[in-house]
C-alpha cells in the first residue's frame, strides 16, 4: 500500500513541477510562493475546523488530531525546513528549464538514502540497490545532459539555489520519518494530518512577512506579479501529493528511503510536460536517461515487494 501512495505521489509532484513552472514564467516569485502556501492553508483549513469542533471527520483519514506546543514546535521546524528548500528552488526553477531542474531535484533520493541508512538503520537488499544504482546513474547522465544547453553548473547561481532546495529537500524527508515514526522507534509519533495541515498554516504566515516585508516595499522595481491559474493548481497537486506523501510514510513498513527515490520519479512527469508545452531542448538525449529512471523505479517496487 505504501508503495502505491509512493507511485501516486510521484505522478501528481510531477504535474505540481510542471504548473509550478507555468506559474513562475515572467512572474514574481515571492508573491506566487505566497499564493501556493495560502491556497493549501486553505485546503486544509476545513479539516483543522471540523476535527476541532465536531465529531463529523473521527476515525477517518482526513482527522486532524489536537496538539500544544510540545507537538508544534516540531511542526514550526518542519515549515521552515521546506520552506526555505521552496523558496531556494522556485527562483532556480524560474530561470532553468524544467528538464535540468528535474534531475538535480532527483539527487534527493541519494542524500536521503545515506540519511536513512545513518540515522534510522534502514538496509536495502539487492533488488533495491540495482534500482538505486541505475536512478543514480541516470540521474548523472541526465544532469550532464543539461551541459549542452550551456549551462555552467559550477558558475551558475541559479544551479546552487536548485542544489540547496535538494539538500533540504532531502533534510526534510528524513525529519519527516522522524516525525512519523512511533516513539517507540525514536520518532515523535504525530499524526500526519496534524503535520500536513499545520505546517501549511504557518508557511503561509512566514511567507505573508516576507510578501510585506520584502517584496511589496519593492515591488514596483522588480518584475511585476500577474494573476494565472495555474497558481490554484500547484496548490491542488501538492496538496494531495503531499497527502499521499505522508499517509504513505506513516504505515509501519515505509521505508524513506525508498519513497523519497520512488517521488523523485515526478521528474518523467515533469520531462514531458517540458516537451510538450515549454518545448524544451535535448529531449532525445534525454529520453534514454529517463528510460534508467523508470527501469530504477520497477527494480525498487520489484525488491519491496
Amino acid at each position: 500500500m505504501w508503495l502505491l501512495l509512493a507511485f501516486m505521489s510521484a505522478a501528481l509532484l510531477g504535474c505540481y513541477d510542471s504548473f509550478k513552472k507555468q506559474a513562475l514564467k515572467e512572474n514574481a516569485v515571492i508573491p506566487v510562493l505566497f499564493l501556493n502556501t495560502l491556497f493549501s492553508s486553505l485546503i486544509f483549513l476545513p479539516f483543522i475546523i471540523l476535527s476541532g469542533t465536531t465529531d463529523t471527520l473521527d476515525g477517518t483519514l482526513f482527522h486532524v488530531s489536537s496538539g500544544g506546543w510540545e507537538v508544534h514546535k516540531y511542526i514550526v521546524l518542519k515549515a521552515l525546513i521546506v520552506l526555505s528548500s521552496w523558496v531556494l528552488g522556485y527562483f532556480g526553477m524560474k530561470h532553468l528549464p524544467l528538464t535540468i531542474v528535474g534531475p538535480i531535484n532527483a539527487t534527493r533520493p541519494v542524500m536521503v538514502l545515506v540519511g536513512a541508512l545513518l540515522v534510522f538503520g534502514e538496509r536495502l537488499n539487492l533488488w533495491q540497490w540495482v534500482g538505486v544504482m541505475l536512478a543514480v546513474l541516470s540521474f548523472l547522465m541526465l544532469s550532464r545532459s543539461g551541459k549542452k544547453e550551456g549551462i555552467d553548473f559550477k558558475r551558475d547561481h541559479w544551479i546552487w539555489m536548485i542544489v540547496g532546495a535538494a539538500v533540504l529537500g532531502a533534510v526534510s524527508g528524513l525529519y519527516d520519518k522522524f516525525l512519523m515514526a512511533p516513539v517507540s522507534s525514536g520518532g515523535v509519533g504525530l499524526d500526519r494530518m496534524l503535520v500536513q495541515s499545520w505546517y501549511n498554516i504557518y508557511q503561509c504566515g512566514m511567507m505573508l512577512a516576507m510578501l510585506l516585508l520584502l517584496w511589496w516595499p519593492k515591488h514596483k522595481e522588480t518584475t511585476p506579479f500577474h494573476w494565472h491559474w495555474s497558481i490554484i493548481g500547484v496548490s491542488v497537486f501538492l496538496s494531495t501529493a503531499d497527502f499521499m506523501y505522508f499517509y504513505s510514510l506513516s504505515l509501519p513498513e515505509a521505508m524513506i528511503s525508498i519513497v523519497s527515490m520512488i517521488r523523485r520519479g515526478s521528474v518523467i512527469v515533469s520531462f514531458l510536460f517540458g516537451a510538450a508545452f515549454f518545448h524544451e531542448k535535448n529531449l532525445k538525449a534525454k529520453a534514454f536517461d529517463l528510460a534508467l529512471v523508470l527501469l530504477g523505479m520497477i527494480f525498487l517496487y520489484i525488491g519491496s515487494k
